[in-house]
């Protein structure tokens, strides 16, 4: 998904040209005219041969002299009916001498030569002479053409071929038009043709003769020594020395130059390069920024960006769709993705419209930071804007989707591919195939891995692994063990993912002794365990009540120079919990925060829900002043924690004003939350609050305990709501004996 900054300017170098003089300070000792290819008039230039033709015998000229005179008389006619007569003793020496007499009538020559070419292939000098004749004309597009076809000629020996043009170009020169512009048609054709190697050769040799090719050749000939790694050093060394024959580079060529220096990360460079380019006389225009925006965007340098917006801005120049993309990009890479979609707004309000590159990186950046709904709108309103969704932008939206659990809608899009024609590849099996390992959608998974197989598609070390990750959550160890092997005849290793879905999967099961000896073995293969690897089976101790052994776990990866994670912290936190050890919990806060690492949410949960468990609200509050204290923002655990604990201990002002805030914030009750609070409310006769609470809760699908239908099927009945107290026996059959059953 990349995009150059400089790639509109590479898209424009067509053959085309101006027929009017425009002079530009240049960097080097003189500085010519450039728009086309001029006569450097240096008295040390080797001078044009003279031409001289073979001279034809009498009877060739009487001959010659027919053919001329009665095409010149009978040019209304074709000519293939009045040189009928003629076409048995045509040679080709004839053609030469005739465009001779007739190099005046510039129609009358073309058709001419189409006719005798339609007969025999013309000779080099012949072809050249005509090509003269074109350019003399002012009709490149002909001439172009004509030496194009010459170089497009199958089997080719490069080497002869340019050593014999180039010198019949030279030797036809001077007596057939004279036209330096000749040579620029030449040097054109020949970088496009992507001779680099002889257009280089031929700029070289007319600087002897005194000429110079265009700066606009020039510069398609420095962009398509871009084109590869070792023709971007060559760029570099021709931007360097072509000045010193009189070469004077614009703007276009600097920008060109420009994204060579930050293809090669000398973006720092290419900076000062700017700078020098005024001191030269080239303005930067919004290209030459876009470029260099682009190069601080690749090495994620978002200070320098900002501060070259701001003087693009300042030039009163407009950035343009590139210079977005790339600070677009920048802020997604960054994870700042709500920026970036506010940077695609401004774009938009510019009335510069975004590409599908643009939505596509958007669409990506949002479903790294888990955003499904954002992604959503964005390829939606790609779509309504009639910009076509491609193969990139779909497998980001599966992908997306399928991370987020939505495996449902990322399947829809995933048939929607196929119906327009777009092939997933294994990127797209991939993850849709994780999402439904995932959800915990085997069947599916592996249905969807067999159809990868019969298109042709070979599943790699990341589909194996999601299969293998999806079977171990289900506890199916066995299984994914003869999948790894599966995976190992194929030849493909297992990666550190590999093993710890493998080591994830014993540990579920209970087979902690395995799962270290698999681990060992890891070690041994070259796969080091890493963070996830050691927190995983911390998880295992600590769900055990063996929290030593989780402890030394801690202290190992330390020594092995592995950072511990918040995941980790909070693995060791659930487990100083689950064991009582509530004091190991808060010590393990302190030293976080000694070690600057900052507690999450989570880690405070699990300290409050079993200070909650003990009726201590005291300690419970303290630790929840002591996490807003600290900025931590409560998420929607640590409400129904809370809310729960102070309903136990009957504070219900206390829980009341919780849920409001909560409810304020965009949580949701848990049902278990609903009970607490139903109960509550009922036992100090709040009976308005715990029937609206009743409501919410059935509405909301969650079911309520049998003590709670128990309470509303009696107050109905005691109300004589007859129809309410039927439906309440009815649903608390269903949902609470039914389902049970």
């Amino acid at each position: 998904m990349k995009r150059a900054a400089v790639s509109s300017y590479f898209h424009c170098f067509h053959y085309h040209y101006h027929h009017h003089h425009h002079t530009l300070l240049g960097f080097g000792p003189k500085c010519l005219s450039v728009k086309f290819s001029s006569s450097l008039g240096s008295s040390n230039a080797r001078p044009f041969p003279d031409y001289s033709p073979r001279k034809p015998s009498v009877t060739d000229t009487d001959f010659v002299h027919h053919i001329s005179t009665t095409i010149k008389q009978r040019c209304a006619e074709p000519l293939r009916r009045i040189l009928k007569p003629f076409e048995s003793k045509f040679k080709p020496d004839h053609l030469i001498w005739v465009l001779m007499n007739i190099k005046d009538d510039y129609k009358l020559v073309l058709d001419f030569f189409n006719w005798a070419r339609l007969r025999r292939d013309p000779s080099l000098e012949a072809l050249c002479i005509v090509v003269q004749i074109a350019v003399a004309s002012k009709d490149l597009r002909m001439a172009h053409r004509l030496v194009f076809e010459f170089w497009e000629k199958p089997h080719l020996d490069v080497g002869n071929s340019f050593d014999r043009f180039t010198e019949r170009l030279i030797y036809t020169y001077k007596d057939w038009g004279a036209h330096p512009l000749v040579f620029d048609v030449f040097f054109q054709v020949l970088v496009e043709a992507g001779l680099l190697l002889e257009a280089g050769k031929l700029f070289d040799k007319l600087v002897n003769y005194g000429v110079l090719v265009s700066v606009d050749s020039c510069n398609l000939f420095l962009a398509r020594l871009c084109s590869s790694f070792d023709g971007i050093k060559t760029a570099i060394r021709v931007f360097r020395e072509y000045p010193e024959v009189g070469v004077c580079w614009n703007t276009v060529s600097y920008n060109i130059i420009l994204h060579c220096l930050c293809l090669l990360g000398k973006v720092n460079e290419a900076h000062n390069l700017i700078i020098q380019m005024e001191f030269r006389g080239n303005v930067p225009d919004v290209v030459s920024y876009s470029v260099i925006i682009n190069g601080y965007c690749q090495v994620e340098e978002l200070g320098k960006v900002l501060k070259l917006m701001e003087e693009l801005q300042r030039k009163g120049l407009k950035p343009n769709q590139y210079t977005y993309n790339g600070i677009i990009g920048l802020l997604c890479k960054s994870g700042r993705v709500v920026e970036a979609e506010q940077v695609l707004r401004k774009m938009i309000n510019q009335r510069i419209f975004p590409d599908n590159v643009v939505y596509t990186t958007l669409i990506s950046g949002f479903g790294k930071s888990g955003n499904v709904s954002a992604k959503y709108k964005l390829f939606d309103e790609m779509r309504n804007k009639k910009i076509v969704p491609d193969f990139v932008t779909y497998t980001s939206m599966i992908h997306g989707l399928a991370q987020a659990g939505k495996v449902v809608e990322a399947r829809k899009l995933f048939s929607e591919m196929f119906n327009k024609g777009l092939e997933p590849d294994e990127v797209t099996y991939t993850a849709l195939i994780d999402g439904y390992c995932k959800a915990g959608e085997m069947k599916e998974a592996f249905s969807l891995h067999n159809q990868m197989v019969e298109k042709g598609l070979t599943p790699n070390v990341v589909t194996y692994t999601a299969l293998v990750d999806g079977l171990c959550k289900r506890g199916e160890v066995d299984i994914a063990n003869e999948l790894l092997h599966e995976m190992s005849e194929k030849g493909l290793q297992p990666n550190v993912c590999t093993y710890n879905a493998m080591i994830n999967g014993l540990c579920k099961v209970g087979n902690i002794e395995q799962a270290v000896k698999l681990m060992e073995e890891m070690d041994l293969a070259g796969f080091y365990p890493d963070t996830i690897t050691y927190t995983t089976l911390m998880d295992a101790y600590c769900k055990m009540g063996e929290m030593a052994k989780a402890h030394e776990l801690l202290w190992i990866m330390l020594d092995k120079g592995l950072q511990p994670t918040i995941v980790t912290f909070n693995v060791l936190m659930n487990g100083f919990c689950m064991s009582g050890m509530l004091e190991d919990g808060e010590r393990l806060i302190k030293w976080m925060l000694k070690k600057g690492i900052m507690p999450n949410a989570t880690t405070f949960n699990s300290l409050m829900k079993q200070y909650c468990i003990r009726n201590n609200m005291r300690a419970t509050t303290e630790i929840y002043k002591g996490m807003h204290a600290r900025g931590v923002m409560p998420d929607s655990n640590t409400y129904n924690i809370l809310i729960k604990g102070h309903c136990k201990a009957r504070n219900m002002k206390e829980a009341w004003f919780l849920h409001k805030e909560m409810v304020e914030k965009g949580f949701c009750l848990t049902a278990a939350s609903y009970n607490a609070l139903i109960k509550s409310f009922y036992k100090r006769k709040k009976f308005v609050e715990a029937r609206k609470l009743f409501e919410e809760m059935r509405t909301q699908g969650f079911v309520a305990e049998k003590e709670i239908y128990d309470i509303f099927v009696d107050i109905n009945y005691e109300e004589g709501n007859w129809e309410n107290t039927l439906e309440l026996c009815d649903e608390a059959i269903e949902k609470c004996l039914v389902k049970k059953t």
